[in-house]
C-alpha cells in the first residue's frame, strides 16, 4: 500500500537566500553561489555534477504535437540537436498555449535544443486526472527519445496544471543509476539521493510556472474564491463534478479515507513511483510564482512556501526582465519524507463526508505540511513575479508564459529570464564538462 512508504519525519525550516539583485553579467540566476546546481554552497558535487557528451553543434527543432525539420521528419545526420526541452501546457489548453514562449526560446537558446510542445493532453484530456495525464505524456516523451538519436539531456518547462503532469511523468521515465548514490549536505545535516536518468537522458532543468504544487484546496490557494470559508467549503464537492479526477485530486480528496492523496504520494518515494528521486536527479529544479493577481493558482502553492514563510515582495523588477521582482534559493531539508498519520485518514474522511469549514481546515493543514516537508528534501530556486503595474494584471495566470502575444505580452520579461536561466545552465554545463 502506497501509505506504508510515507513514514513521519521532524525537520526545521529551510534557509533563504536571497538574491534580489542586478545581475548585469552574472546573467538571470545570479553568481554561482545562488544557483540551485552549484556546489560552492556546501553541497557535495555528485548531484550537481554537469553531464558529459554534450555537443554544441546542432539544428534546433520545435514541435507542436509533431517533429518539426527542413524534411518534416526527425533530426536529420547532420542536424543533431542533443538537448530535448519539453513544454508541457496547462488545464483546458494546447500546444498552441506555447507559440510565442516556444518561438523565443528557440531564438535564444540556440542551435542545440529540441524544442518540443507536449499534446497528449489538449483541452478536456486535462480532466482525466493527474497520473493519467502523466502517464499519456511520458509516452510521448519516449516517442520523441526513441526518434532523435541525437539526444543526451532532457528538461521540462510547464505551466501551471502542466508542472503536476510532468512531475509524474518523470517518475515514469526515472531509471537510477546504479550504485550511484549521491550525497547532499548543508551545513546541519547530509543524506543521500540516488542519481538517474529520465528517459535514458541526462536530466538538466525542471521549471515550473504558476502550478499547483500542493493543491489548490486551502485559504486563498484558489484565489478566484476570495478567500471566503463557504466558497471553498463548496469548492471540493463540485470540482470533481466539473473538472472530473483531476479536481478531486487537485482537492486533496481523491481516493479512500485511509489512503493518501495523489499530491501527497507525490511528494514522496512510495509504491506508485520514485517521485521524489525523479525530481532530485535534475541538477536544477526552478519554480515561477505569481505573488498577486493569479486567479487560478495562489502565491503559496505555486512557490512550495508555508504561510509563515510568506513575505513582502520587492516592488522592483529585476534589470532585463519586468515583472521578475526576487529570485531566492532554497537549500534542501533532511527529512525522511512525507507521512499520513491516523488523524490525516480520519481527516480526511470527514472533509469527505461533511465538507464543513473546520473538517477541510483541519485536513488540509496536515496535508499540506507533509507535502511541502516532502518536496522540500531537494533544493529550488524560487523566482518571485509581479505584475501588479502591467496594463492587464489580472491576467497573471496566463502572463507569466505569454499563452497570447497580444493579451499577455506583460509576460515577455518571464520568458526571457527562463530561456536565460536555461542558457546559463547549458554554458556551465559544457564548461564543466570540458575542464
Amino acid at each position: 500500500m502506497a501509505s506504508a512508504s510515507l513514514i513521519h519525519a521532524r525537520f526545521g525550516y529551510s534557509t533563504r537566500f536571497s538574491d534580489n539583485r542586478r545581475y548585469g553579467s552574472q546573467g538571470p540566476v545570479g553568481s554561482s553561489s545562488s544557483s540551485c546546481c552549484s556546489s560552492s554552497l556546501g553541497f557535495s558535487s555528485g548531484l550537481y555534477s554537469c553531464w558529459r557528451n554534450q555537443g554544441l553543434r546542432a539544428q534546433a527543432m520545435t514541435s507542436q504535437g509533431n517533429f518539426a525539420s527542413a524534411s518534416g521528419g526527425v533530426a536529420s545526420a547532420g542536424n543533431k540537436p542533443d538537448h530535448l526541452l519539453v513544454l508541457v501546457h496547462g488545464i483546458l489548453a494546447s500546444p498552441s498555449d506555447w507559440t510565442y514562449g516556444e518561438a523565443e526560446l528557440r531564438r535564444r537558446l540556440g542551435r542545440n535544443f529540441l524544442i518540443y510542445a507536449s499534446s497528449s493532453n489538449t483541452y478536456t484530456k486535462t480532466f482525466t486526472g493527474i497520473d493519467g495525464a502523466g502517464k499519456r505524456l511520458a509516452d510521448e516523451v519516449m516517442q520523441v527519445v526513441q526518434k532523435t538519436e541525437s539526444l543526451k539531456k532532457i528538461s521540462f518547462l510547464a505551466h501551471s496544471l502542466g508542472g503536476l503532469f510532468a512531475r509524474y511523468a518523470i517518475s515514469v521515465l526515472y531509471t537510477p543509476d546504479d550504485g550511484a548514490n549521491t550525497t547532499i549536505a548543508n551545513s546541519q545535516t547530509a543524506y543521500s539521493w540516488r542519481r538517474g536518468k529520465i528517459a535514458g537522458l541526462e536530466p538538466i532543468n525542471f521549471v515550473t510556472l504558476a502550478t499547483p504544487h500542493l493543491g489548490v484546496r486551502g485559504k486563498k490557494q484558489l484565489p478566484f474564491l476570495f478567500g471566503v470559508p463557504f466558497l471553498e467549503k463548496l469548492a471540493a464537492p463540485i470540482a470533481p463534478i466539473i473538472v472530473g479526477r483531476t479536481g478531486s485530486q487537485l482537492f486533496l480528496t481523491d481516493g479512500k479515507p485511509e489512503k493518501p492523496p495523489l499530491l501527497l504520494r507525490m511528494a514522496s518515494d512510495c509504491d506508485d513511483g520514485k517521485f521524489v528521486s525523479a525530481l532530485g536527479s535534475f541538477k536544477c529544479r526552478i519554480l515561477y510564482a505569481n505573488v498577486s493577481y493569479d486567479h487560478m493558482v495562489g502565491w503559496r502553492t505555486s512557490s512550495i512556501r508555508r504561510e509563515t514563510e510568506v513575505f513582502k515582495p520587492p516592488r522592483r523588477s529585476l534589470d532585463g526582465y519586468k515583472h521578475v521582482v526576487d529570485v531566492e534559493y532554497y537549500p534542501p531539508v533532511s527529512s525522511d519524507g512525507p507521512h499520513f498519520p491516523p488523524e490525516a485518514a480520519k481527516a480526511k474522511e470527514a472533509a469527505q463526508s461533511e465538507p464543513n469549514t473546520q473538517n477541510t481546515l483541519e485536513y488540509h493543514e496536515i496535508v499540506e505540511e507533509e507535502m511541502i516537508r516532502g518536496l522540500q528534501q531537494l533544493g529550488w530556486k524560487k523566482v518571485d513575479v509581479s505584475f501588479h503595474s502591467a496594463f492587464w494584471p489580472f491576467f497573471a495566470h496566463n502572463n507569466i508564459h505569454v499563452k497570447n502575444e497580444w493579451l499577455h505580452n506583460a509576460g515577455t520579461g518571464v520568458v526571457a529570464h527562463v530561456a536565460d536561466s536555461l542558457k546559463q545552465q547549458e554554458s556551465s554545463s559544457f564548461i564543466t564538462a570540458s575542464l
